[in-house]
């Protein structure tokens, strides 16, 4: 394989890495089962004394803030909130944007990428992909399924520049909305997500490279 063409699928499997993990983001974001069948199992409505639809009406207001790509104020229905709680929102929808730019933007750079390598016979990336796509979920959900409690200390840290992650759930009660068990659930759903990714990555190589084995021993012989 010329340098050129192998860097350039290097190039390519990171952007559809990226581009994996951006769509796998997003779609648990907007993945809302997932919550209310964490509302359920986990006992919410319980220990916070809210109705269910009361819940449902909170959070899916948080969504919508998240999933909307233009800027906009966060007001719950029902509950209050204060500044710092306002602002560290912000902060994350700031993050969630640029998976979503990822998703958009990265799939379809990978889809022209995609038809460029297809006309050149070149499959390799696929399995670069599926090789990184593979080993990150992995190696983050081992992570996560032992040492959850410090790895959501650690990821706060790394992406905001300030304590108002740390909610006061009388000034916050949100918080009381959104238990640790939730956002674990979260990522390793994105995990799931991207490993799923990953497989898709390594079965289309497998089948295109076999397929151009084949052509290359009908044309020998």
């Amino acid at each position: 394989m010329k340098k050129g063409i192998w860097w350039a699928q290097a190039g390519l499997a990171l952007v559809l890495t990226l581009a994996i993990i951006g769509i796998s983001v997003v779609g648990t974001l907007a993945f809302r089962p997932l919550y209310y069948h964490d509302m359920e199992t986990l006992g919410i409505a319980e220990y916070t004394g809210l109705s269910e639809e009361e819940i449902k009406a909170n959070y899916d207001t948080l969504i919508d803030y998240n999933m909307a790509w233009k800027d906009g104020n966060l007001e719950f229905p029902t509950l209050p909130m204060s500044e710092t709680g306002k602002i560290h929102f912000e902060e994350v929808k700031e993050i969630f944007d640029i998976f979503k730019y990822l998703a958009v933007f990265g799939g379809i750079l990978s889809l022209v990428g995609i038809v460029f390598m297809a006309r050149k016979r070149e499959y390799r990336y696929l399995k670069m992909t599926a090789i990184v796509s593979c080993g990150l979920p992995i190696v983050l959900g081992i992570l996560v399924a032992l040492f959850w409690d410090k790895v959501f200390v650690i990821f706060h840290e790394l992406f905001f520049n300030n304590d108002y992650w740390i909610f006061d759930y009388r000034t916050d009660p949100i918080i009381l909305l959104l238990p640790d068990a939730f956002f674990m659930h979260c990522a390793l759903l994105i995990f799931g997500g991207v490993l799923f990714g990953a497989v898709v990555c390594l079965i289309c190589y497998a089948v295109l490279r076999r397929g151009t084995v084949k052509e290359a021993e009908q044309s020998g012989n």
